[in-house]
């Protein structure tokens, strides 16, 4: 796992109390040159990324990430509330959205653990704002458009909030064809994480449409 934040004391703090936990290999970045020099010659599970640092922005550093590792799980930590950080932040690729303010120790360690799995987490106070975001937006295509029958099935139970191996598990199909299906979803419907494909999911009343 990689911690990206310019403040030090910081990262100490959140590494000492990710630690503890055991099991974590974590590295630190200062800024985001730093990061994404880490992140080529090693890529990580999961990178938890301060949206406001100097230089590169958090949301810049998210979607140079992704084109770096696609798979990397991009948790934004941060004290920003603003919706324009949280939608930019979703539309670069983060799978989640952690207010330094308000969150306990046991919601940043759950939120590594389920972005680790392939799964997404928001911080509540942050939930509604996203889903109006979302609910108001528009796309060229209609529900589902281009989407295989199986990729319909997959984004479904994303949208449940099923992690890889769940999803797997449901499908009868194996992890890697899971990634895979989500891949090329995540491609044809122009989106960058699977938060941003869920909301789609919602508001386009995919979810619990069987046909």
């Amino acid at each position: 796992m990689l911690l990206v934040d310019d403040q030090e004391l910081f990262r100490r703090g959140v590494k000492m109390m990710l630690a503890s936990d055991g099991g974590l290999d974590i590295e630190e970045a200062g800024n985001g040159d730093m990061a994404l020099k880490l992140i080529t010659a090693n890529p990580p599970d999961v990178v938890l990324l301060d949206v406001r640092m100097p230089g590169r922005t958090g949301v810049e550093i998210c979607a140079a990430i992704k084109a770096i590792s696609p798979t990397t799980g991009i948790i934004m930590l941060t004290a920003s509330d603003e919706e324009s950080d949280l939608y930019e932040s979703i539309k670069s690729g983060a799978s989640g959205y952690i207010l330094k303010d308000g969150s306990t120790y046991d919601q940043v360690v759950e939120a590594v653990r389920l972005v680790a799995a392939g799964q997404s987490l928001i911080s509540p106070s942050m939930a509604t704002k996203l889903l109006e975001e979302f609910v108001h937006m528009s796309r060229p295509q209609g529900p589902g458009t281009s989407l295989t029958v199986r990729e319909l099935e997959v984004l479904r139970q994303v949208a449940r909030g099923l992690s890889n191996r769940e999803i797997a598990a449901e499908l009868f199909i194996s992890e890697n064809t899971v990634k895979n299906h989500i891949r090329n979803l995540l491609e044809k419907l122009q989106m960058k994480s699977r938060m941003e494909a869920a909301m789609y999911a919602v508001r386009s009343n995919l979810v619990g449409d069987e046909s």
